[in-house]
Protein backbone atom coordinates (compact mmCIF):
# COMPACT_ATOMS: atom_id res chain seq x y z
CA UNK A 1 0.00 0.00 0.00
CA UNK A 2 1.34 3.47 -0.88
CA UNK A 3 2.19 6.06 1.74
CA UNK A 4 0.87 9.12 -0.09
CA UNK A 5 -0.61 10.28 3.21
CA UNK A 6 2.90 11.32 4.29
CA UNK A 7 3.02 13.88 1.48
CA UNK A 8 -0.51 15.12 2.08
CA UNK A 9 -1.60 18.54 3.30
CA UNK A 10 -5.19 18.30 4.49
CA UNK A 11 -7.75 21.10 4.35
CA UNK A 12 -10.68 20.54 6.70
CA UNK A 13 -14.10 21.70 5.53
CA UNK A 14 -16.96 22.16 7.99
CA UNK A 15 -19.64 22.28 5.25
CA UNK A 16 -22.34 24.04 7.25
CA UNK A 17 -20.11 27.12 7.60
CA UNK A 18 -17.99 26.97 4.44
CA UNK A 19 -20.05 28.28 1.50
CA UNK A 20 -23.78 28.56 0.85
CA UNK A 21 -24.48 27.31 -2.65
CA UNK A 22 -28.27 27.58 -2.74
CA UNK A 23 -29.05 30.78 -0.84
CA UNK A 24 -30.64 29.32 2.30
CA UNK A 25 -28.08 30.68 4.78
CA UNK A 26 -26.34 27.36 5.35
CA UNK A 27 -23.25 25.92 3.69
CA UNK A 28 -23.69 22.89 1.44
CA UNK A 29 -21.98 20.56 -1.02
CA UNK A 30 -22.56 22.82 -4.01
CA UNK A 31 -20.89 25.58 -2.02
CA UNK A 32 -17.85 23.38 -1.35
CA UNK A 33 -17.63 22.69 -5.08
CA UNK A 34 -17.52 26.43 -5.79
CA UNK A 35 -14.40 26.75 -3.66
CA UNK A 36 -12.33 23.78 -4.87
CA UNK A 37 -10.03 26.04 -6.89
CA UNK A 38 -9.31 28.07 -3.75
CA UNK A 39 -8.26 24.91 -1.88
CA UNK A 40 -6.17 23.78 -4.83
CA UNK A 41 -4.44 27.17 -5.04
CA UNK A 42 -3.61 27.01 -1.34
CA UNK A 43 -1.59 23.87 -2.02
CA UNK A 44 -3.65 21.38 -0.02
CA UNK A 45 -4.29 18.08 -1.79
CA UNK A 46 -6.75 16.36 0.57
CA UNK A 47 -10.12 17.62 1.83
CA UNK A 48 -11.45 16.27 5.12
CA UNK A 49 -15.20 16.76 4.90
CA UNK A 50 -17.05 16.93 8.20
CA UNK A 51 -20.25 14.81 8.30
CA UNK A 52 -22.81 15.44 5.55
CA UNK A 53 -24.93 12.35 6.25
CA UNK A 54 -28.59 12.50 7.22
CA UNK A 55 -28.69 13.42 10.92
CA UNK A 56 -30.95 14.52 13.75
CA UNK A 57 -29.56 18.06 14.03
CA UNK A 58 -28.20 17.81 17.57
CA UNK A 59 -24.39 17.75 17.28
CA UNK A 60 -23.21 19.25 14.03
CA UNK A 61 -23.80 16.13 11.95
CA UNK A 62 -22.15 13.72 14.40
CA UNK A 63 -25.58 12.25 15.20
CA UNK A 64 -26.15 10.19 12.07
CA UNK A 65 -29.58 8.77 11.31
CA UNK A 66 -28.71 7.27 7.90
CA UNK A 67 -25.12 6.65 6.77
CA UNK A 68 -26.09 6.16 3.12
CA UNK A 69 -28.04 9.37 2.62
CA UNK A 70 -26.96 13.01 2.35
CA UNK A 71 -28.68 15.41 4.73
CA UNK A 72 -31.14 17.58 2.75
CA UNK A 73 -29.54 20.75 4.11
CA UNK A 74 -26.29 19.77 2.36
CA UNK A 75 -27.85 18.61 -0.92
CA UNK A 76 -28.27 15.25 -2.57
CA UNK A 77 -26.17 12.17 -3.28
CA UNK A 78 -25.89 13.48 -6.85
CA UNK A 79 -24.37 16.67 -5.42
CA UNK A 80 -21.87 14.62 -3.43
CA UNK A 81 -20.91 12.55 -6.47
CA UNK A 82 -20.47 15.72 -8.52
CA UNK A 83 -18.24 17.17 -5.78
CA UNK A 84 -16.14 14.00 -5.66
CA UNK A 85 -15.70 14.02 -9.42
CA UNK A 86 -14.81 17.74 -9.48
CA UNK A 87 -12.29 17.30 -6.66
CA UNK A 88 -10.61 14.33 -8.32
CA UNK A 89 -10.40 16.26 -11.60
CA UNK A 90 -8.30 18.83 -9.74
CA UNK A 91 -6.05 16.28 -8.06
CA UNK A 92 -7.83 16.70 -4.72
CA UNK A 93 -8.80 13.70 -2.60
CA UNK A 94 -11.78 13.61 -0.25
CA UNK A 95 -11.71 11.98 3.19
CA UNK A 96 -15.08 11.46 4.89
CA UNK A 97 -15.92 11.45 8.58
CA UNK A 98 -16.63 7.99 9.94
CA UNK A 99 -18.85 8.26 13.04
CA UNK A 100 -19.40 4.73 14.31
CA UNK A 101 -18.97 4.90 18.07
CA UNK A 102 -22.60 6.02 18.15
CA UNK A 103 -25.59 6.75 15.97
CA UNK A 104 -28.54 9.07 16.29
CA UNK A 105 -31.43 7.72 18.31
CA UNK A 106 -33.37 8.26 15.05
CA UNK A 107 -31.26 5.65 13.24
CA UNK A 108 -33.25 2.60 12.11
CA UNK A 109 -31.05 0.30 14.20
CA UNK A 110 -31.83 2.20 17.39
CA UNK A 111 -35.53 2.50 16.65
CA UNK A 112 -35.62 -1.29 16.42
CA UNK A 113 -33.35 -1.76 19.42
CA UNK A 114 -35.57 0.23 21.77
CA UNK A 115 -38.84 -1.54 20.83
CA UNK A 116 -38.49 -4.28 23.44
CA UNK A 117 -35.86 -6.33 25.26
CA UNK A 118 -36.17 -9.27 22.88
CA UNK A 119 -35.78 -7.30 19.66
CA UNK A 120 -33.29 -8.71 17.18
CA UNK A 121 -31.27 -5.48 17.33
CA UNK A 122 -31.39 -4.98 21.10
CA UNK A 123 -27.72 -6.03 21.32
CA UNK A 124 -26.70 -3.41 18.72
CA UNK A 125 -26.55 -0.83 21.54
CA UNK A 126 -25.49 -0.83 25.19
CA UNK A 127 -28.54 -1.40 27.37
CA UNK A 128 -28.41 -1.90 31.14
CA UNK A 129 -30.94 -2.34 33.92
CA UNK A 130 -31.24 0.46 36.50
CA UNK A 131 -29.28 0.23 39.72
CA UNK A 132 -31.36 0.94 42.83
CA UNK A 133 -33.83 2.85 40.69
CA UNK A 134 -31.27 5.10 39.04
CA UNK A 135 -28.54 5.09 36.39
CA UNK A 136 -26.58 1.82 36.09
CA UNK A 137 -23.32 3.45 37.22
CA UNK A 138 -21.45 6.74 37.42
CA UNK A 139 -20.11 6.94 33.87
CA UNK A 140 -20.25 10.55 32.71
CA UNK A 141 -20.99 11.92 29.27
CA UNK A 142 -18.32 13.96 27.52
CA UNK A 143 -21.08 16.56 27.16
CA UNK A 144 -21.74 16.76 30.94
CA UNK A 145 -24.03 14.73 33.18
CA UNK A 146 -24.70 11.01 33.24
CA UNK A 147 -23.78 8.86 30.22
CA UNK A 148 -26.99 6.86 30.76
CA UNK A 149 -30.48 7.76 29.57
CA UNK A 150 -33.59 5.93 30.71
CA UNK A 151 -35.93 4.69 27.98
CA UNK A 152 -39.44 4.51 29.36
CA UNK A 153 -40.58 1.84 26.88
CA UNK A 154 -38.52 -0.91 28.59
CA UNK A 155 -37.40 0.78 31.79
CA UNK A 156 -33.75 0.22 30.91
CA UNK A 157 -30.96 2.70 30.25
CA UNK A 158 -28.95 3.12 27.05
CA UNK A 159 -25.38 4.44 26.96
CA UNK A 160 -24.61 7.78 25.33
CA UNK A 161 -21.08 9.07 25.81
CA UNK A 162 -22.10 12.32 24.12
CA UNK A 163 -25.57 13.88 23.70
CA UNK A 164 -28.72 12.06 24.82
CA UNK A 165 -29.61 11.62 21.15
CA UNK A 166 -26.29 9.87 20.35
CA UNK A 167 -26.64 6.25 21.44
CA UNK A 168 -23.42 4.23 21.65
CA UNK A 169 -23.17 1.19 19.41
CA UNK A 170 -22.18 -2.13 20.99
CA UNK A 171 -19.03 -3.10 19.09
CA UNK A 172 -18.85 -6.39 20.97
CA UNK A 173 -21.80 -7.49 18.78
CA UNK A 174 -20.34 -9.00 15.53
CA UNK A 175 -23.37 -7.92 13.48
CA UNK A 176 -22.68 -4.27 14.37
CA UNK A 177 -19.12 -4.57 13.12
CA UNK A 178 -20.14 -6.24 9.88
CA UNK A 179 -22.84 -3.63 9.31
CA UNK A 180 -20.29 -0.87 9.77
CA UNK A 181 -17.76 -2.53 7.47
CA UNK A 182 -20.40 -2.98 4.78
CA UNK A 183 -21.25 0.72 4.97
CA UNK A 184 -17.55 1.66 4.77
CA UNK A 185 -17.07 -0.49 1.67
CA UNK A 186 -20.14 1.17 0.11
CA UNK A 187 -18.55 4.61 0.45
CA UNK A 188 -15.09 3.50 -0.62
CA UNK A 189 -16.55 1.87 -3.72
CA UNK A 190 -17.98 5.29 -4.60
CA UNK A 191 -14.37 6.48 -4.79
CA UNK A 192 -13.78 8.42 -1.58
CA UNK A 193 -10.17 8.53 -0.45
CA UNK A 194 -10.35 7.58 3.21
CA UNK A 195 -11.87 8.19 6.60
CA UNK A 196 -11.32 10.41 9.59
CA UNK A 197 -12.68 8.24 12.41
CA UNK A 198 -14.56 10.04 15.15
CA UNK A 199 -13.69 8.99 18.75
CA UNK A 200 -12.60 5.63 17.35
CA UNK A 201 -10.73 4.68 20.54
CA UNK A 202 -14.06 4.42 22.38
CA UNK A 203 -15.44 1.50 20.41
CA UNK A 204 -13.71 -1.25 22.44
CA UNK A 205 -15.29 -0.27 25.75
CA UNK A 206 -14.21 -2.39 28.74
CA UNK A 207 -17.12 -4.55 29.90
CA UNK A 208 -16.33 -3.69 33.51
CA UNK A 209 -17.05 0.00 32.76
CA UNK A 210 -20.60 -0.91 31.74
CA UNK A 211 -21.62 -2.94 34.79
CA UNK A 212 -24.84 -1.87 36.50
CA UNK A 213 -23.29 -1.67 39.95
CA UNK A 214 -23.81 2.01 40.71
CA UNK A 215 -20.07 2.51 40.92
CA UNK A 216 -18.10 1.96 37.72
CA UNK A 217 -16.70 5.23 36.40
CA UNK A 218 -13.50 4.14 34.70
CA UNK A 219 -12.09 5.51 31.46
CA UNK A 220 -13.69 3.81 28.48
CA UNK A 221 -10.99 4.81 25.95
CA UNK A 222 -8.44 2.34 24.55
CA UNK A 223 -10.24 -0.71 25.92
CA UNK A 224 -8.77 -4.23 25.91
CA UNK A 225 -10.42 -5.20 22.59
CA UNK A 226 -9.83 -1.85 20.86
CA UNK A 227 -6.91 -2.93 18.69
CA UNK A 228 -8.59 -6.24 17.90
CA UNK A 229 -11.47 -4.33 16.32
CA UNK A 230 -9.29 -1.82 14.47
CA UNK A 231 -7.16 -4.63 13.05
CA UNK A 232 -10.30 -6.45 12.00
CA UNK A 233 -11.53 -3.27 10.28
CA UNK A 234 -8.19 -2.96 8.54
CA UNK A 235 -8.25 -6.58 7.43
CA UNK A 236 -11.86 -6.52 6.23
CA UNK A 237 -11.94 -3.05 4.67
CA UNK A 238 -9.06 -0.59 4.91
CA UNK A 239 -6.24 -2.72 3.51
CA UNK A 240 -8.26 -3.38 0.37
CA UNK A 241 -8.22 0.27 -0.78
CA UNK A 242 -5.48 2.86 -1.39
CA UNK A 243 -6.75 5.35 1.17
CA UNK A 244 -5.79 7.59 4.09
CA UNK A 245 -7.07 6.96 7.62
CA UNK A 246 -6.82 9.06 10.76
CA UNK A 247 -8.39 8.20 14.09
CA UNK A 248 -9.56 10.69 16.70
CA UNK A 249 -8.18 9.24 19.94
CA UNK A 250 -8.47 11.48 22.98
CA UNK A 251 -6.66 10.20 26.06
CA UNK A 252 -4.14 8.22 24.03
CA UNK A 253 -0.43 8.39 24.98
CA UNK A 254 2.40 7.97 22.44
CA UNK A 255 2.94 4.36 23.54
CA UNK A 256 -0.61 3.49 22.47
CA UNK A 257 -0.25 5.54 19.27
CA UNK A 258 2.58 3.25 18.23
CA UNK A 259 -0.06 0.53 17.90
CA UNK A 260 -2.82 2.61 16.25
CA UNK A 261 -0.55 4.35 13.73
CA UNK A 262 2.27 1.85 13.28
CA UNK A 263 4.05 2.05 9.95
CA UNK A 264 3.39 -1.70 9.59
CA UNK A 265 0.00 -0.65 8.16
CA UNK A 266 -1.97 -3.02 10.36
CA UNK A 267 -4.36 -0.42 11.80
CA UNK A 268 -4.54 3.29 10.84
CA UNK A 269 -2.20 5.71 9.09
CA UNK A 270 -2.21 8.24 11.94
CA UNK A 271 -4.21 9.49 14.91
CA UNK A 272 -5.24 12.82 16.37
CA UNK A 273 -3.76 13.13 19.85
CA UNK A 274 -5.10 15.71 22.31
CA UNK A 275 -2.30 16.22 24.81
CA UNK A 276 -1.21 19.56 23.38
CA UNK A 277 -4.84 20.70 23.38
CA UNK A 278 -5.10 20.03 27.12
CA UNK A 279 -2.07 22.03 28.27
CA UNK A 280 -4.21 25.13 28.85
CA UNK A 281 -6.98 23.30 30.72
CA UNK A 282 -8.03 24.07 34.27
CA UNK A 283 -10.09 22.84 37.19
CA UNK A 284 -13.11 22.31 34.92
CA UNK A 285 -11.21 20.84 31.99
CA UNK A 286 -11.37 22.92 28.84
CA UNK A 287 -13.60 25.53 30.47
CA UNK A 288 -10.91 27.98 31.52
CA UNK A 289 -9.18 31.08 30.26
CA UNK A 290 -5.70 29.73 30.97
CA UNK A 291 -2.91 30.35 28.51
CA UNK A 292 -0.74 27.35 27.63
CA UNK A 293 2.61 27.03 29.38
CA UNK A 294 5.09 27.05 26.50
CA UNK A 295 7.59 24.64 28.16
CA UNK A 296 4.74 22.16 28.72
CA UNK A 297 3.43 22.61 25.18
CA UNK A 298 6.91 22.02 23.76
CA UNK A 299 7.44 18.96 25.94
CA UNK A 300 4.22 17.37 24.71
CA UNK A 301 4.83 17.98 21.01
CA UNK A 302 8.50 16.96 21.26
CA UNK A 303 7.56 13.72 23.00
CA UNK A 304 5.18 12.83 20.16
CA UNK A 305 7.75 13.75 17.52
CA UNK A 306 10.51 11.61 19.01
CA UNK A 307 8.38 8.65 20.17
CA UNK A 308 6.77 8.09 16.76
CA UNK A 309 9.79 8.81 14.53
CA UNK A 310 10.51 5.82 12.30
CA UNK A 311 7.77 3.74 13.96
CA UNK A 312 4.45 5.52 13.44
CA UNK A 313 3.09 8.71 11.87
CA UNK A 314 1.93 11.98 13.44
CA UNK A 315 -0.96 14.21 12.51
CA UNK A 316 -0.31 17.92 13.03
CA UNK A 317 -2.99 20.42 13.96
CA UNK A 318 -3.78 23.56 15.94
CA UNK A 319 -7.35 24.13 14.75
CA UNK A 320 -10.38 22.02 13.94
CA UNK A 321 -14.16 22.16 14.34
CA UNK A 322 -13.86 21.23 18.04
CA UNK A 323 -11.17 23.76 19.03
CA UNK A 324 -10.98 27.50 19.52
CA UNK A 325 -9.09 29.50 16.90
CA UNK A 326 -5.34 29.00 17.38
CA UNK A 327 -4.37 32.61 16.74
CA UNK A 328 -6.59 33.70 19.66
CA UNK A 329 -5.56 30.75 21.82
CA UNK A 330 -1.79 30.37 21.31
CA UNK A 331 -0.98 33.62 19.50
CA UNK A 332 -2.50 37.09 19.77
CA UNK A 333 -5.51 38.83 18.23
CA UNK A 334 -4.89 42.00 20.23
CA UNK A 335 -4.01 44.06 17.14
CA UNK A 336 -3.58 43.47 13.42
CA UNK A 337 0.21 43.21 13.40
CA UNK A 338 0.22 40.69 16.27
CA UNK A 339 -2.56 38.65 14.67
CA UNK A 340 -0.79 38.40 11.31
CA UNK A 341 2.62 37.62 12.76
CA UNK A 342 1.43 35.13 15.33
CA UNK A 343 -0.77 33.33 12.78
CA UNK A 344 2.25 32.90 10.51
CA UNK A 345 4.46 31.86 13.42
CA UNK A 346 2.03 29.17 14.56
CA UNK A 347 1.81 27.81 11.03
CA UNK A 348 5.59 27.62 10.62
CA UNK A 349 6.04 25.97 14.01
CA UNK A 350 3.53 23.22 13.22
CA UNK A 351 4.11 22.56 9.52
CA UNK A 352 7.85 21.96 9.84
CA UNK A 353 7.32 19.04 12.23
CA UNK A 354 7.11 15.44 11.04
CA UNK A 355 3.58 14.35 10.19
CA UNK A 356 0.61 15.25 8.04
CA UNK A 357 -0.55 18.84 8.62
CA UNK A 358 -4.25 19.74 8.85
CA UNK A 359 -5.50 23.25 8.04
CA UNK A 360 -8.98 24.09 9.29
CA UNK A 361 -11.03 26.44 7.12
CA UNK A 362 -10.09 30.05 7.87
CA UNK A 363 -6.93 29.12 9.78
CA UNK A 364 -4.99 30.07 6.65
CA UNK A 365 -6.50 33.57 6.95
CA UNK A 366 -5.77 33.98 10.66
CA UNK A 367 -9.47 33.92 11.60
CA UNK A 368 -10.06 34.64 15.29
CA UNK A 369 -12.43 33.67 18.08
CA UNK A 370 -15.96 35.02 17.96
CA UNK A 371 -16.92 37.72 20.50
CA UNK A 372 -19.96 35.88 21.88
CA UNK A 373 -21.98 37.97 24.33
CA UNK A 374 -24.30 35.44 25.99
CA UNK A 375 -25.04 31.73 26.14
CA UNK A 376 -28.21 32.37 24.11
CA UNK A 377 -25.96 32.92 21.08
CA UNK A 378 -24.37 29.49 21.36
CA UNK A 379 -25.21 26.71 18.90
CA UNK A 380 -22.95 24.17 20.60
CA UNK A 381 -24.53 21.38 22.66
CA UNK A 382 -21.27 20.89 24.59
CA UNK A 383 -21.10 24.52 25.74
CA UNK A 384 -24.84 24.71 26.48
CA UNK A 385 -24.74 21.54 28.60
CA UNK A 386 -21.63 22.72 30.44
CA UNK A 387 -23.36 26.05 31.18
CA UNK A 388 -26.36 24.24 32.66
CA UNK A 389 -24.14 22.05 34.82
CA UNK A 390 -21.39 24.45 35.96
CA UNK A 391 -23.48 27.63 36.26
CA UNK A 392 -27.12 26.71 36.86
CA UNK A 393 -26.96 23.35 38.65
CA UNK A 394 -23.67 23.24 40.57
CA UNK A 395 -22.96 26.99 40.83
CA UNK A 396 -19.24 26.37 40.36
CA UNK A 397 -18.76 29.24 37.91
CA UNK A 398 -20.48 32.60 37.63
CA UNK A 399 -22.20 33.45 34.35
CA UNK A 400 -19.40 35.92 33.62
CA UNK A 401 -16.67 33.36 34.29
CA UNK A 402 -18.37 30.75 32.13
CA UNK A 403 -18.88 33.16 29.25
CA UNK A 404 -15.20 34.09 29.39
CA UNK A 405 -14.33 30.39 29.18
CA UNK A 406 -16.71 29.83 26.26
CA UNK A 407 -15.29 32.82 24.41
CA UNK A 408 -11.82 31.42 25.05
CA UNK A 409 -12.29 27.70 24.34
CA UNK A 410 -15.81 27.03 23.01
CA UNK A 411 -16.41 25.15 19.75
CA UNK A 412 -18.61 27.91 18.33
CA UNK A 413 -15.40 29.90 17.76
CA UNK A 414 -14.47 27.53 14.94
CA UNK A 415 -17.94 27.25 13.45
CA UNK A 416 -18.72 30.83 12.45
CA UNK A 417 -19.01 31.20 8.65
CA UNK A 418 -15.91 31.28 6.49
CA UNK A 419 -14.79 34.83 5.73
CA UNK A 420 -14.50 35.06 1.95
CA UNK A 421 -14.83 38.79 1.35
CA UNK A 422 -15.84 42.14 2.81
CA UNK A 423 -19.26 41.84 1.18
CA UNK A 424 -22.39 41.25 3.26
CA UNK A 425 -22.14 38.12 5.45
CA UNK A 426 -18.49 37.77 4.40
CA UNK A 427 -19.52 36.39 1.01
CA UNK A 428 -20.67 33.20 2.72
CA UNK A 429 -24.35 33.68 1.89
CA UNK A 430 -26.79 36.22 0.52
CA UNK A 431 -29.37 35.11 3.09
CA UNK A 432 -29.45 35.23 6.88
CA UNK A 433 -26.53 32.98 7.94
CA UNK A 434 -27.32 30.04 10.21
CA UNK A 435 -24.75 31.41 12.65
CA UNK A 436 -23.48 34.98 12.95
CA UNK A 437 -20.38 35.95 10.99
CA UNK A 438 -17.46 37.26 13.04
CA UNK A 439 -17.73 41.06 12.73
CA UNK A 440 -14.03 41.34 11.84
CA UNK A 441 -14.71 39.80 8.42
CA UNK A 442 -14.47 43.29 6.90
CA UNK A 443 -10.70 43.26 7.46
CA UNK A 444 -10.02 39.50 7.73
CA UNK A 445 -11.13 37.76 4.54
CA UNK A 446 -9.77 35.73 1.65
CA UNK A 447 -10.37 38.34 -1.05
CA UNK A 448 -8.32 40.92 0.81
CA UNK A 449 -5.44 38.49 1.36
CA UNK A 450 -5.21 36.78 -2.02
CA UNK A 451 -3.45 39.70 -3.68
CA UNK A 452 -1.23 40.54 -0.71
CA UNK A 453 2.21 38.86 -0.68
CA UNK A 454 2.55 39.63 3.05
CA UNK A 455 -0.79 38.10 4.05
CA UNK A 456 -1.32 35.04 6.23
CA UNK A 457 -2.79 33.25 3.21
CA UNK A 458 0.31 33.92 1.11
CA UNK A 459 2.49 32.66 3.96
CA UNK A 460 0.58 29.37 4.11
CA UNK A 461 1.04 28.90 0.37
CA UNK A 462 4.79 29.50 0.73
CA UNK A 463 4.95 27.12 3.68
CA UNK A 464 3.28 24.31 1.74
CA UNK A 465 5.62 24.84 -1.24
CA UNK A 466 8.56 24.70 1.17
CA UNK A 467 7.36 21.35 2.60
CA UNK A 468 7.16 19.85 -0.87
CA UNK A 469 10.65 21.02 -1.90
CA UNK A 470 12.48 19.77 1.19
CA UNK A 471 12.38 16.01 1.93
CA UNK A 472 13.89 16.65 5.36
CA UNK A 473 10.45 17.89 6.47
CA UNK A 474 9.01 14.45 5.73
CA UNK A 475 11.91 12.24 6.77
CA UNK A 476 14.11 14.13 9.22
CA UNK A 477 14.41 13.48 12.93
CA UNK A 478 13.40 16.05 15.54
CA UNK A 479 15.51 17.70 18.25
CA UNK A 480 13.99 20.22 20.64
CA UNK A 481 16.16 23.22 21.54
CA UNK A 482 15.83 25.53 24.57
CA UNK A 483 13.22 23.26 26.22
CA UNK A 484 12.70 25.38 29.36
CA UNK A 485 12.53 28.76 27.64
CA UNK A 486 9.23 30.58 28.30
CA UNK A 487 9.19 32.41 24.95
CA UNK A 488 11.01 30.37 22.32
CA UNK A 489 9.92 27.18 20.58
CA UNK A 490 12.96 26.08 18.55
CA UNK A 491 13.89 22.75 17.04
CA UNK A 492 15.90 21.12 14.28
CA UNK A 493 14.95 18.53 11.66
CA UNK A 494 17.84 16.49 10.25
CA UNK A 495 17.97 13.70 7.65
CA UNK A 496 21.75 13.27 7.45
CA UNK A 497 22.06 15.53 4.42
CA UNK A 498 20.30 18.72 5.48
CA UNK A 499 19.24 20.34 8.72
CA UNK A 500 16.26 22.62 9.15
CA UNK A 501 16.39 25.08 12.02
CA UNK A 502 12.99 26.38 13.10
CA UNK A 503 12.79 29.15 15.71
CA UNK A 504 9.51 30.70 16.88
CA UNK A 505 8.75 33.40 19.42
CA UNK A 506 5.48 32.71 21.24
CA UNK A 507 5.38 36.18 22.81
CA UNK A 508 5.05 39.87 21.99
CA UNK A 509 8.46 40.70 23.50
CA UNK A 510 11.93 40.17 21.97
CA UNK A 511 13.45 36.79 22.81
CA UNK A 512 17.10 35.76 23.00
CA UNK A 513 18.28 32.58 21.28
CA UNK A 514 21.09 30.37 22.53
CA UNK A 515 23.96 29.41 20.23
CA UNK A 516 22.19 26.28 18.95
CA UNK A 517 19.01 28.15 18.03
CA UNK A 518 20.65 31.28 16.60
CA UNK A 519 20.03 31.88 12.92
CA UNK A 520 22.46 30.31 10.48
CA UNK A 521 22.53 28.92 6.96
CA UNK A 522 20.08 29.87 4.23
CA UNK A 523 16.86 31.60 5.23
CA UNK A 524 13.95 29.74 3.66
CA UNK A 525 11.04 31.59 5.20
CA UNK A 526 10.20 34.07 7.93
CA UNK A 527 7.42 36.44 8.92
CA UNK A 528 9.51 39.64 8.93
CA UNK A 529 10.83 41.19 5.72
CA UNK A 530 14.21 42.10 7.20
CA UNK A 531 16.64 39.48 8.53
CA UNK A 532 17.03 40.90 12.03
CA UNK A 533 19.70 39.82 14.53
CA UNK A 534 20.84 36.20 14.42
CA UNK A 535 20.48 35.65 18.17
CA UNK A 536 17.22 37.55 18.74
CA UNK A 537 13.62 36.95 17.72
CA UNK A 538 11.27 39.92 17.46
CA UNK A 539 7.64 39.83 18.64
CA UNK A 540 5.92 36.70 17.29
CA UNK A 541 8.79 36.13 14.86
CA UNK A 542 9.47 32.82 13.14
CA UNK A 543 12.45 31.77 11.08
CA UNK A 544 13.14 28.65 9.03
CA UNK A 545 16.79 28.17 8.04
CA UNK A 546 18.38 25.38 6.00
CA UNK A 547 21.94 24.26 6.67
CA UNK A 548 24.06 21.59 4.98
Amino acid sequence: MSDWFKQAVVYQVYPKSFQDGNGDGMGDLRGVMQRLDYIKALGANVIWLNPVYENSGVDGGYDISDYRKIAPEFGTMEDFEALLEAAHARGLRIVMDLVVNHTSTEHAWFRESRRDKTNDKRSFYVWRAPFEGGAPNRLRSVFSGSAWRKDEATGEYYLHMFANEQADLNWHEPRVREGVYDMMRWWLDKGIDGFRMDVINMIGKPEEALIADGRAEMDICNGPREHEYIREMNREVLSRYDIMTVGETAGTPPEEALRYASLDGGELNMIFQFEHMEVDGGRFGKWSTNRASLPKLKAVLARWQTALHGKAWNSLYWDNHDQARCVSRFGSDRDEASRVRSAKMLAACLHMMQGTPYIYQGEELGMTNYPMRSIEESRDVEAINAWHELVEEMHLLTPQEMMEAIRSKGRDNARTPMQWSAEANAGFTAAQPWMPVNPNYVTINAAQQEGDPDSVLSFYKALIRLRRKNPVVIDGDFTLLMPEDEQVFAYTRCDGKHTLLVACNFSDAPAKLDVQAASRGKRLLGNYQSAGEADTLRAWECRIDLTE
